[in-house]
């Protein structure tokens, strides 16, 4: 493991080459969720590629670019573009850039994702507030030699997402009525598959049966991560497709694509709003 630390050191070093000041927060932007970046004052721009041992994104609706700026007075790190486990990537190096990011010093991760409404109560293009998730990928970030100087070897994941993060954030839903025009915020449980296919109807009749209210293919190794190194966490579900199993539809990317680009000014104001009260 002392090589797989190496490799967040040269990754480090090449990005403190460019910037010297310290993050506050660390934002992975989900599938066609990348706008959020326009509210960025964008100070330096990096693409994946340049920094040392960093992963490319294969999706192209990830544009594979890491901003730092300042949002709503914070400075901030943007990954426009996440890695998904069905991309072939190991889950190693699906959590590096937040290893970076803490190493470089953000105190508050935010994340988003586009995924599928498995709760009846929910509808297209409405959002939720992430509470808890169920892990159902096939292998865990933490696998292997434990590095101390990033955490211990068994984190708990009794409180994945930040409970202080989450009552802000209804505070400020309850207090903005432009965040629920047009729109409902609900908070629910997050499951993570594998992917790259959908599921099957008896597919998402189990992942209701377990309680699951939504299903991605992404956050759940870079919460187990950030919960590793001790780091609080927000992240929100944009409902992008319908999995209900009895009135479930075939879904395309750009159906996915125009249901997210619906809601993401919504998530993008609640957290601009979230960044501006944090400490």
């Amino acid at each position: 493991m002392e090589k797989e630390f190496e490799k967040l050191n040269e990754a480090l070093t090449f990005i403190r080459s460019f910037y010297k000041d310290k993050p506050k927060v660390g934002i992975i932007l989900g599938t066609g969720l990348g706008a959020l970046v326009n509210e960025v004052d964008i100070e330096l721009t990096i693409s994946y590629q340049d920094i040392p041992h960093f992963p490319l994104s294969t999706v192209e609706s990830h544009a594979g670019k890491l901003i730092f700026g300042k949002l709503s007075g914070q400075n901030v790190i943007v990954m426009q573009g996440r890695f998904h486990y069905y991309e072939g990537y190991t889950m190693k190096q699906i959590i590096f850039p937040v290893r970076v990011m803490k190493m470089l010093g953000i105190e508050y991760l935010f994340v988003s994702n586009a995924s599928g409404a498995l709760n009846p109560n929910y509808g297209l293009s409405e959002l939720m507030i992430l509470e808890d998730h169920i892990n159902l990928l096939p292998s865990n970030p933490l696998i292997g030699k434990n590095i101390p100087a990033l955490g211990v070897r068994f984190p708990d994941m009794f409180e994945p997402y930040c409970n202080k993060l989450i009552q802000l954030a209804d505070k400020i839903i309850q207090q903005n009525e432009k965040l629920t025009i047009k729109t409902k915020f609900h908070k629910g449980v997050y499951v993570s598959v594998s992917g790259p296919n959908l599921e099957t109807r008896a597919e998402y009749r189990y992942l209701r049966t377990i309680e699951a209210d939504a299903v991605g293919m992404s956050t759940v190794p870079e919460v187990i991560a950030a919960v590793h190194m001790n780091l609080p966490v927000f992240a929100v579900s944009v409902l992008t497709d319908l999995c209900q199993p009895e009135n479930v539809k075939p879904i395309t990317l750009e159906e996915v694509l125009q249901a997210a680009a619906i809601a993401e000014p919504k998530m993008a104001l609640l957290f601009k709003e979230m960044i501006k009260k944090l400490d």
